[in-house]
């Protein structure tokens, strides 16, 4: 049977009268106990009991967010997303149920998780990256279910909205756009005499498309070599780091593509053992292994994306006129563990960063935040 997650946030004024329940799924990001939030386990046949609208507690909303994959970065945004959603549930004396699931990337999988979301006549829809932004878009073209989406690199590239300022129709959400050349000015700030640098992605992922495109248009204007290869599955990235080896490249740039993500436990040791710097588009890359990771923050993206949530629900702002959310890609987060590996400072590199960067931080290779 099929496992929900349903997130009941109640008013201040039964608050007392509810308790957290343990037990969540390995697999789904647990909500902070310090919410109003009980988050509990159920199956089919006894979410009907719990899922009855508790109208002494105020409106009730239903919730169905899918994420496309069990990853640092995804995961941290739909445990935010939870933990906001139930500080709004208490702040306006409503209640948000949530549905969660994870499609694994695979695409029958997703279709599924929507098709349920659908018969069990969810309010709004949260899609956590792109493939399952595009797919919820294309379900609710008819039946015009609000969709807030999150981490979409490129919205309006990927065709989810008319514009980032003008969604134009049910979807709008948040961006974790991320500013290539950015990154690539830190390669030469870090090297300025680098040769070739390796660009590893996953040629599936929409998130990649523009920013390897820009990155390759870098490279070239600078007279830097750039060596392509790419993998769709973790035997597959993780041959693609041996041909970089065998290459002779001095570092590797990779976006925030969740493939690479999902391999980056696997291969960061080969690229340290090799002396290669691994450069990546998010903090959870370098939480993993990657030298360094550099983009959004994903908890806040997370918070964010619950605000969207709940003004639409709530208050009753419309999709098509919700501007989508970006933010500053300001953040360096370098791994010390790495730097220590390879005989660098992060101390210097903090020094050599700091004009390329709003802020710069340190983390340990770990498996989760």
């Amino acid at each position: 049977m099929k496992k929900r997650i349903v997130a009941m946030m109640m008013a201040l004024a039964v608050s007392a009268s509810l308790c957290a329940c343990g037990g969540a799924a390995t697999e789904t990001p647990a909500a902070d106990n310090d919410t109003a939030a009980a988050v509990t386990e159920s199956t089919d046949a006894d979410t009907t009991a719990e899922a009855e609208p508790q109208t002494e507690a105020g409106t009730v909303y239903k919730v169905g967010i899918c994420n496309y994959v069990d990853d640092a970065s995804l995961n941290q945004i739909v445990e935010n997303i939870q933990n906001r959603l139930g500080e709004i549930g208490t702040e306006k004396n409503v209640t948000f149920e949530i549905e969660y699931d994870n499609c694994n990337a695979d695409a029958n999988v997703l279709s599924q998780i929507i098709a349920n979301f659908i018969a069990d006549d969810v309010d709004l829809m949260v899609g956590v990256a792109t493939p399952v932004a595009m797919s919820m878009q294309a379900a609710t073209e008819d039946n015009r279910i609000p969709v807030v989406f999150a981490a979409v690199s490129d919205p309006e590239g990927a065709g989810v909205v008319d514009s980032n300022s003008a969604p134009g129709a049910n979807i709008t959400g948040t961006s974790d756009y991320l500013d290539t050349n950015a990154i690539m000015n830190l390669i030469l700030a870090q090297n300025p005499d680098i040769a070739k640098v390796g660009l590893l992605y996953d040629v599936g992922q929409d998130a990649s498309t523009t920013a390897i495109a820009e990155a390759k248009a870098f490279l070239d204007s600078k007279g830097i070599e750039c060596v392509e290869h790419t993998g769709t599955n973790v035997d597959e990235v993780s041959l693609a780091v041996d041909a970089f080896i065998a290459d002779g490249v001095e570092a590797v740039f990779t976006p925030s593509d969740n493939t690479i993500m999902t391999a980056e436990l696997s291969i960061y040791e080969k690229m340290a053992d090799a002396g290669i710097l691994h450069y990546a588009g998010a903090d959870s890359f370098a939480l993993n292994g990657a030298f360094l990771g550099y983009g959004v923050d994903y908890a806040n993206l997370g918070v964010e994306t619950a605000d969207m949530v709940a003004q639409i629900l709530v208050d009753g702002a419309d999709p098509a006129t919700t501007a989508v959310k970006t933010f500053d890609n300001g953040t360096a987060t370098i791994n010390t563990d790495i730097c220590d590996k390879l005989g660098l400072s992060f101390d210097e590199l903090s020094d050599t960063f700091a004009p390329y960067c709003t802020k710069v931080e340190s983390i340990q290779t770990a498996e989760s935040f």
